[in-house]
């Protein structure tokens, strides 16, 4: 990769990292020019509370409040959360996310959302090959990484080490379903 991408894609998660609220950045790349990104700050905020100042992740604040599962994501943690964004949940066929939502689909919502959820570390950018990663769910995620960049199943990583109190937070631009 060359300097200017490097450039580029450190100033991309700082981007990220600062219109998600976060007050620190486990991020290795350069983002000298970005003051929110830090290596030395400590994040504040835990990774729900990252995750409501980010418009980009409504539906995904929506589902975990549907589910129930808000202080789980509050607690101490560590976790990993590969977190769709509104247009991952927009590529859902119609009235999907919708009938997730309803009271009666809470375990197969929660079963969903758990997917998306690794505890026990904080599995960072630096950290990441290619690897099965057990999720809360109880299923793996297949993690791989190539020259395009990092796939969680069928889903591509867009933002990386959104760095939360309680874990760090991957963006991803497909919900990823269980078996």
């Amino acid at each position: 990769m060359s300097f200017l991408s490097r450039k580029i894609a450190g100033l991309s998660l700082c981007v990220a990292f600062t219109l998600l609220g976060a007050t620190g950045c486990a991020s290795t790349s350069s983002c000298d020019s970005c003051t929110s990104c830090s290596s030395s700050a400590k994040a504040e905020k835990d990774i729900i509370e990252t995750a409501v100042g980010a418009e980009n992740l409504s539906t995904l604040v929506a589902a975990i409040k549907a589910a129930g599962l808000v202080e789980t994501l509050q607690s101490e943690g560590p976790f990993t959360v590969f977190a769709p964004t509104n247009d991952a949940f927009a590529k859902l066929p119609a009235g999907t996310v919708e009938s997730l939502l309803k009271p009666e689909n809470k375990d197969k919502l929660t079963a969903i959302l758990l997917y998306h959820v690794h505890a026990g570390s904080g599995v960072l950018a630096k950290d990441v090959k290619t690897m099965s990663l057990p999720t809360a769910n109880g299923q793996p995620l297949d993690i791989k990484v190539s020259d395009k960049g990092v796939t969680v199943d069928n889903a591509k990583v867009i933002a990386t080490d959104i760095v939360a109190s309680n874990g760090v937070v991957h963006l991803i631009d497909t919900v990823v379903l269980p078996e």
